[in-house]
């Protein structure tokens, strides 16, 4: 059957078809950073968690996903990135089906890391066999709206599907769900998306730095996500924080001296590579933690079930799809990748302002709905243009070593942001029940300096676009050099097109 639809699929057709399939498998990974969510409650009353452990099911997920990244996008740069895509595909279905069978805290902890691993491996691949496969503007444009689409709203969209499955079916189901997808897609993959190109010229693996840089960062998640647990200055959090950075110190040095370093330090000189994962890392601080906050929000203070929660984050999904059928690429061709990551970035710290106003008693329409309508319409305002201008100028030899960097900043930020916002609204919290506030106010309370400080990330990050990523268009340089696209020479990507 497979043979017989990809018989019919050719040329052009094919790559649109092999984007939708490689968007696909982003989207069912994206989901499970946040399906999880609206079901722990059932997962601890069924398996026995305690509170601490149950943290590990989502920590669990985001160490090994975190952590992974850069050595993934670099392996799929020497090895091809379809067979890494396919392999953590591959992965992420497996684990899906262990943790979906899981009856133990030990074995859904266990197949949560292995998702995560599946996950990082895959993901790095995605965003580089875009690139690679659209090298013309608009083409481009396009493929990169869908795929800003599944990763800005998957967090949205996984609190629905969560809250669906666990209240109609059970909560394994967020799992197993996984599987006829994963399959599928691998099926599909294999016969659509094509192999890219793989350095040559004795580029080995640097097992050294591999080891380095994925243990630092390892070290490094893990102290972010248990901070809240153990405290922000406490010993555990400051060792392990400590020791992540002397091993990332030790990895810069190791690279430097490499001929071919698994991480080669000129990729931070690309144009705005760097500075796009810095607002990245203050936009998704801020706004990330609404995911967590605005649940917990909605569950204990207005008493959402879990179907209900994601039903209330639908208006921030469909303003993200809407800005993603094109809107924002149009917009960007006219005024500039800046220019609208700026209005997006206002949009978000406008919303994050008003969520933390919003009276411990309220209703859902127009308060809580007007801010999730701003929160859709600022980030599908600033996925699309970040992402543009940190691929824009990156060598094709380097694409999937940058998509675990672009990657990378989004998933640590996340981490952040959800650990360091949701320790400050518990804390918060605690003094104003201490202060006799009733328990409800005390909790908005919490919720609301959260968030306060959530729209300062992200104003700094508006900030820094318009002092750092503020480029001039060159409308000479508006197509690809597709002879520079075979020599692996940066592709000067630009959107500002007649």
């Amino acid at each position: 059957m497979i043979t017989i639809l990809t018989s019919l699929i050719s040329g052009e057709r094919r790559r649109w078809v092999a984007l939708a399939v490689v968007c696909m498998g982003q989207l069912m990974m994206v989901l499970d950073a946040t399906i999880v969510n609206v079901a722990l409650p059932s997962m601890q009353r069924d398996l026995g968690f305690s509170q601490a452990n149950l943290a590990w099911v989502v920590d669990a997920y985001m160490i090994a996903f975190g952590s992974f990244l850069l050595l993934a996008g670099r392996l799929g740069d020497l090895l091809g990135r379809k067979r890494m895509f396919l392999i953590g595909l591959v992965m992420f279905t497996l684990a899906s089906v262990g943790c979906g069978f899981a009856d133990g805290q030990g074995v859904l902890i266990a197949a949560r890391f292995v998702q995560g691993l599946g996950g990082a491996v895959a993901s790095a691949a995605v965003l580089a066999l875009l690139i690679t496969e659209f090298p013309r503007p608009h083409e481009r444009a396009i493929a990169m709206s869908v795929y800003t689409f599944i990763v800005s709203s998957g967090g949205s969209i996984g609190l629905l599907a969560g809250g669906v499955l666990t209240q109609a079916v059970s909560w394994h189901w967020i799992f197993f769900i996984n599987v006829p997808i994963g399959i599928l897609t691998f099926a599909l993959g294999r016969v659509l998306i094509n192999e890219t190109e793989r350095l040559e010229g004795g580029h080995g693996i640097d097992w050294i730095g591999s080891l380095l840089v994925t243990v630092a960062l390892m070290l490094g998640v893990y102290a972010i996500v248990k901070a809240s647990q153990y405290g922000w200055v406490s010993a555990h959090t400051l060792g392990f924080g400590a020791a992540a950075l002397a091993l990332l110190g030790v990895f810069v040095a190791v690279e430097a001296r490499l001929t071919n370093p698994m991480f080669p330090l000129r990729i931070l000189k690309v144009p705005g590579l760097a500075a796009s994962s810095v607002v990245r890392g203050f936009l998704v601080t801020g706004m990330f933690s609404t995911f967590l906050l605005g649940v917990l929000y909605l569950q204990h203070v207005h008493g959402y079930g879990a179907l209900r929660t994601g039903l209330a984050f639908l208006p921030l999904t469909l303003m993200l799809g809407l800005l993603s059928v094109g809107v924002t690429a149009r917009l960007m061709e006219r005024f500039g990748a800046s220019q609208v990551l700026v209005a997006g970035l206002v949009s978000i710290t406008a919303a994050l302002v008003l969520l933390s106003r919003l009276p411990a008693q309220t209703s859902y329409l127009p308060a809580i709905f007007g801010p999730f309508v701003l929160l859709g319409l600022g980030a599908g305002l600033s996925f699309l243009p970040l992402t543009t201008i940190a691929m824009a100028d990156v060598p094709l030899g380097d694409a999937g070593l940058a998509s675990g960097i672009v990657n990378a900043s989004l998933q640590i930020s996340a981490a952040i942001g959800t650990a360091a916002l949701g320790t400050v609204a518990a804390e918060r919290a605690k003094v104003l029940s201490r202060l006799g506030q009733h328990p409800l106010q005390a909790l908005t309370g919490g919720f609301h300096l959260a968030w306060a400080i959530g729209a300062g990330a992200v104003a700094v990050g508006a900030l820094i676009t318009l002092i750092w990523l503020r480029k001039p268009a060159r409308p000479d340089e508006a197509e690809v050099d597709v002879t520079r696209l075979e020599d692996h020479e940066p592709a000067d990507f630009q959107l500002e097109v007649a």
